[in-house]
């Protein structure tokens, strides 16, 4: 075997390794700047839920991104298990999106936030997460 050859490979395996660690949005940062999470939804949209402190509350968004104007969407946003948001949301142009932003109390020890996107109409679920 060359040794340029498993060097090349070995070098390619850890210059993998690091972008695919460095690509990877945190699901949580305790202590950091925020915490943020992004996913898929069950037929074909996207998610993602961002927290960070503010002034001694939490400043929580979240984005759905279905690619389709004119959607319903029901919404509800717990932390810790406790409801801090709830309502509908539509989709709108240019991206056929919406986006919640709100703040609110900072509970004791780590912000576990909930976030659920469900299209009143197809069915389609969002289940965002992400812990700060």
């Amino acid at each position: 075997m060359n040794v340029r050859r498993v060097s090349a490979a070995l070098l390619s395996v850890a210059l993998a390794g690091t972008i695919a660690l460095a690509g990877a949005a945190p699901a949580s940062a305790k202590g950091g700047s925020r915490a943020e999470a992004r996913g898929k939804c069950s037929a074909g949209a996207v998610w993602k839920l961002k927290a960070k402190p503010d002034n001694g509350r939490m400043e929580v968004e979240l984005e759905v991104d279905s690619n389709r104007n004119g959607q319903t969407w029901a919404v509800r946003i717990t932390d810790n298990g406790v409801a801090v948001f709830s309502g509908k949301r539509v989709t709108h142009a240019p991206s056929g999106s919406f986006s919640i932003e709100f703040r609110t109390a900072n509970r004791s020890g780590r912000d576990a936030f909930v976030g659920t996107a469900r299209d009143v109409r197809t069915g389609q679920l969002c289940t965002a997460r992400v812990t700060y």
